[in-house]
């Protein structure tokens, strides 16, 4: 069995209770950082030991978008924040569109070679007044983004990476950062049309998606994340989305409004989410002895977490020796360095 808690770990390598954990039914898979980094070939030996485990295969995932969050840097492509791309996408639209999928396919394909399943992304929010948000979005026009996204989902499909649109249904507006504070947006649903639209448009496209941990009050008192109104009636009922919902990670401040750990997981799970995020080591190891010692009787998830393993479509090795593909990369390291600069 394959339960839907995606973990963050300490370490460079297992240790026996970090193995323990991975043991445990509830565990669907790993959420690795820039604290599980030291080397290329250590991550390759972190990610084997997680395969190895004698237990349904892990889906093992990471934030690596780009900018300010790209967890893993030495010998991976500098990746630029999307914004970068938005800013072309205004006088180079064409040229914008492909390095988004230029971004996508590198990114994706480095990812994949590591030995990891799935980057977290893309970033569907609108760039405004969010300070959490700010460059990793796209643009503040939803055309742009629906363009720019649209290319970006191309080359991770092509790449052979599932895809997580985030943060439904849009988190660029409100300005306090959810990972500290709980938020609230108090725009009508009509107001917030404007912000859904990309999501809405590229659903069909998104094989998951990411609500954002935010209330928007003229619509349900609960974050979104935990509102059955947003994912059921909303998301599912009439925006008629079929693919898998991961909740953001519950450690942040934003869900603290459903309680201590074990509540917001069934709460989470109670409202629509498939797959919850927990990502602070500390918490899930109170999460797990809250949840066996509450005889809880968690999800068989195997089927969804199948639905996001990474299917490389070539060898990163393959893809160097395309002259064009080692371009890409220093295409991106270049706009990377710009845009830092």
């Amino acid at each position: 069995m394959s339960g839907p808690l995606i973990i963050g770990i300490n370490g460079l390598s297992l240790d026996s209770s970090t193995q323990a954990q991975l043991l445990h039914p509830a565990i669907g898979g790993v959420i690795l950082f820039s604290r599980n980094y030291d080397d290329l070939e250590q991550l390759r030996q972190l990610t084997e030991q997680i395969r190895s485990l004698d237990r349904p295969r892990l889906v093992l995932m990471v934030d690596q978008e780009g900018g300010a969050v790209q967890r893993f840097q030495q010998q991976f492509t500098r990746l630029p924040p999307l914004a970068a791309l938005g800013r072309w996408y205004t006088s180079h639209p064409h040229r914008a569109l492909d390095m988004a999928y230029r971004h996508a396919r590198v990114m994706a394909a480095e990812v994949l070679a590591a030995g990891l399943d799935m980057s977290l992304a893309p970033v569907l929010d609108l760039q405004g007044i969010s300070e959490v948000i700010g460059s990793r979005a796209f643009s503040s026009d939803p055309d742009a983004v629906f363009d720019l996204a649209g290319h970006y989902l191309a080359g991770m499909r092509d790449a052979g990476m599932a895809s997580c649109g985030k943060h439904f249904p849009g988190h660029g507006s409100v300005q306090a950062d959810s990972h500290h504070q709980q938020v609230t947006d108090s725009r009508t649903s009509t107001e917030i049309e404007r912000d859904i639209e990309p999501f809405r448009r590229l659903l069909a496209q998104l094989d998951s998606l990411m609500p954002a941990h935010v209330c928007y009050q003229q619509v349900d008192k609960e974050p979104a994340g935990f509102s059955e109104v947003w994912l059921n009636d909303v998301l599912r009922r009439d925006m008629s989305y079929q693919g898998i919902i991961i909740s953001d990670d519950l450690d942040m401040a934003g869900a603290s409004t459903a309680g201590e750990p074990l509540q917001r997981l069934q709460a989470c799970l109670n409202a629509g989410c498939d797959l919850a995020l927990v990502c602070a080591p500390e918490s899930v190891a109170k999460l797990l002895s809250s949840l066996d010692d509450s005889g809880l009787q968690l999800p068989d998830c195997s089927n969804l977490i199948e639905r996001l393993y990474g299917r490389p479509s070539f060898s990163l090795e393959e893809q160097l020796l395309v002259p064009e593909f080692r371009s890409w990369r220093e295409s991106l390291n270049a706009l990377a360095e710009q845009s830092h600069g």
